[in-house]
């Protein structure tokens, strides 16, 4: 099989937030999707490995910031290669707060979900939302997708990303 056929799948590109008790933590995702829109239900990804499936699984709730083309993309390298468990990855991160979780302010908006229900699949948690708040920024801008990541930023995906594809051998 050429999985390099995935590659052409449409991701956007985001940050999925929870609590660890009075902190808030978080991790970088692209496996987002919507369910349905009336009850409206939301998917997510999360690898098992990722500090914040844990945290997801404890609170029952997760948040969803949409990142946009003009996001700092010091947020992805901070939510993407490093663990909440032992980093606040909040430091000199602009977020509020919405239902008692963090969003992140530099996006095009937010989704926050309560988990109805949750499938594990061999590297990955896939958490069902019902979703209970979510607004549009100001001025947004154009929501940022992982293609864009990929060829703009030159972004590169973590190992624990549902898309990660090693680099091949030249």
């Amino acid at each position: 099989m050429n999985t390099k056929v995935f590659r052409h799948i449409s991701y956007g590109v985001y940050i999925i937030t929870t609590m660890d008790g009075e902190r808030p933590t978080g991790c970088t995702a692209n496996s987002v999707m919507q369910v349905t829109s009336s009850p409206a239900t939301i998917a997510i990804s999360i690898n098992h490995d990722n500090y914040t499936n844990g945290c997801i699984k404890k609170t029952n709730m997760f948040a969803i910031s949409i990142l946009s083309e003009t996001s700092a993309p010091l947020l992805i390298g901070t939510f993407g290669f490093r663990s909440g468990k032992d980093t606040d990855k909040f430091t000199n991160v602009d977020y509020e707060v919405k239902e008692n979780l963090p969003v992140i302010k530099d996006s095009c908006g937010y989704i926050v979900c309560k988990v109805i229900d949750q499938m594990e699949a061999p590297t990955h948690t896939v958490f069902l939302g019902e979703v209970i708040d979510g607004d549009v920024f100001e001025n947004p801008g154009q929501p940022m997708t992982y293609a864009y990541y990929h060829q703009v930023i030159k972004g590169k995906s973590p190992k624990n990303a549902p898309t990660y594809l090693p680099d091949e051998k030249k």
